[in-house]
């Protein structure tokens, strides 16, 4: 299949129907901790709709009412959780996302799986500020579905080492903002040790004052770690930061009236 694969995902916690809308591995970000292998900048090339309903039919006509569960999944996982519109660069970057998100919701409804089964939008939420992006975030949120918003860092130098990128956090504030009143909305942020070092006090310090600030909007933060390895050329300066380290921090969080998942 070209845009469609099925992943026991550890954060939704059973299968997820994945949507890659970037099949090229291109990226308007370009995070140093990023699974994708020959990872480069740029927009994915024009989705083929018919194709990814035709493959999004198949996928969801063999998990619910085929064998895939019994003969590809763990039992323990044995549960179709989500479509997760993501894949191998920010999603948000296809001129056809908001087709492929109405061809999720219809996909969905036609088999009566809505709100059981969520739509979800994995994003960096750069691209928030265009019309069709919102439209497309809109119809996620009016399917019951939510959108996970990547923010790594609340300190604008800190985000261009690890996401490579050069953002202001008063846009990306405004940004999570608009995203927040469109759908129900998580911010996940990825926690590393880098060159041996953990984030710094301060580097913790803004993210715990960034989600302060945000935290009448979000439904809440995930906080996840390396769970896979890095196929960038700083993988070798990665390693997981420690459980327990992952835990003070959501601690902290949780101190300031935030719901806290860590998922190292």
């Amino acid at each position: 299949m070209t845009y469609v694969y099925p992943v026991v995902s550890r954060r939704a916690g059973g299968v997820s129907i994945g949507v890659n809308l970037n099949p090229n591995n291109a990226c308007n970000w370009r995070c140093i901790y990023c699974q994708v292998p020959d990872l480069k900048r740029g927009g994915p090339p024009p989705i083929d709709l018919t194709r990814l309903k035709r493959e999004l039919d198949r996928m969801l006509d063999d998990i619910v009412a085929g064998d895939f569960l019994v003969r590809r999944v763990p039992k323990p996982h044995r549960q179709l959780i989500d479509i997760a519109i993501s894949g191998n660069g920010e999603p948000t970057s296809a001129a056809e996302f908001p087709q492929a998100v109405e061809l999720a919701v219809d996909a969905l409804a036609r088999r009566n799986l809505l709100p059981s089964v969520k739509l979800r939008l994995i994003t960096n939420g750069s691209l928030v500020d265009r019309r069709a992006v919102r439209a497309g975030i809109a119809s996620i949120g009016k399917a019951g579905g939510e959108v996970w918003f990547k923010v790594d860092a609340a300190d604008s130098s800190v985000v261009a080492r690890i996401n490579g990128t050069r953002l202001k956090m008063d846009s990306v504030e405004r940004r999570l903002r608009e995203c927040c009143e469109l759908c129900p909305t998580w911010v996940q942020t990825c926690l590393f040790e880098l060159d041996g070092q953990l984030p710094a006090a301060g580097e913790v310090d803004a993210l715990a004052a960034f989600f302060a600030r945000s935290r009448a909007n979000i439904c809440g933060v995930f906080l996840y770690g390396l769970a896979r390895p890095s196929a960038q050329i700083e993988a070798s300066r990665l390693k997981p930061a420690p459980l327990a380290w992952m835990e003070a921090v959501a601690e902290r969080l949780r101190a300031q009236g935030l719901t806290v998942e860590v998922r190292p």
